[in-house]
């Protein structure tokens, strides 16, 4: 596997994407680690409201993970005016294609994450909540392959589409007027169950754009269902900080992050 690979999702479907932000769209870029052994891997989906994705959380972040030992891969997913369940739809195929060549490309299978910023936090919320264990009937032999991460990173994510809720990327995702039963199932913190898998969070306190609120309910509904959970939030800073390596309180956020990685067995 070759530096910055990009594989598409569904061979073929990047060719009749809608819109500019789509081209190319949904694929993963592939950035892997030289390991002796299996490594782990975390998919990373950049922010964007849902209408675009931002390049600051997509490559650098990739290639901290990289320093650390796990295998990268940045999602290209879709975004408006593709709505739910295609995003979704997007990570969840990520998730199975990463298992079903976990072999060919080094990675033990047990040991993949999904990392996630802002809307792309909501994404990686959704994929770790909205999972399935695959489909032992189809043709289509990653499609087999269970959805479910082993690991969950959230910085500064969109979770609930309620009071606390972010308005672009709820009408980016969900339309001018979805259902109630649809907000519900996106509010993420609504979807936690025991099976939710351990999760980093972290955000600011003052976030402007994404209220802290979106975080700390998620990490409520972690500690009601038992999942072990790490949350830091740090007094002040914008939203969208990405790495936070010039932040005067974030930038210490990769390093708690890297420990806590060591802790769930995947650096």
């Amino acid at each position: 596997m070759n530096s910055a690979t990009t594989i598409e999702l569904w061979p073929g479907a990047s060719e009749i994407s809608i819109g500019e932000e789509n081209q190319g769209c949904p694929s993963l870029t592939l950035y892997p680690v030289a390991s002796e052994g299996l490594s782990s891997a975390v998919i990373v989906c950049p922010g964007g409201g849902y209408g675009r994705r931002a390049p600051h959380e997509g490559e650098p972040v990739a290639k901290w993970l990289n320093g650390l030992g796990i295998s990268a891969f940045v999602l290209n997913y879709r975004v408006a005016p593709y709505e739910h369940p295609i995003p979704l739809r997007d990570a969840q195929r990520a998730i199975r294609t990463v298992r079903h060549h976990a072999e060919q490309w080094g990675i033990d299978p047990n040991r993949l994450g999904i990392l996630g910023f802002s809307a792309g936090g909501h994404l990686a919320s959704s994929a770790g909540t909205l999972f399935d264990a695959g489909n032992q009937e189809a043709e289509d032999p990653i499609e087999r392959q269970s959805s479910r991460p082993d690991a969950l990173i959230l910085c500064y994510p969109v979770i609930s589409f309620y009071e606390f809720g972010h308005v672009g990327s709820k009408k980016n995702l969900l339309g001018e007027a979805p259902d109630e039963k649809l907000v519900t199932l996106l509010s993420t913190e609504k979807q936690v169950s025991s099976d939710t898998p351990p999760t980093f969070l972290w955000h600011t306190a003052d976030d402007a754009a994404v209220p802290v609120e979106n975080s700390l309910l998620f990490a409520m509904a972690l500690s009601r269902h038992k999942v072990p959970y790490d949350l830091h939030v740090f007094e002040s800073g914008r939203h969208g900080i990405g790495m936070a390596t010039d932040h005067d309180e974030a930038y210490i956020w990769p390093e708690l992050c890297a420990n806590w990685l060591k802790k769930q067995k995947f650096a």
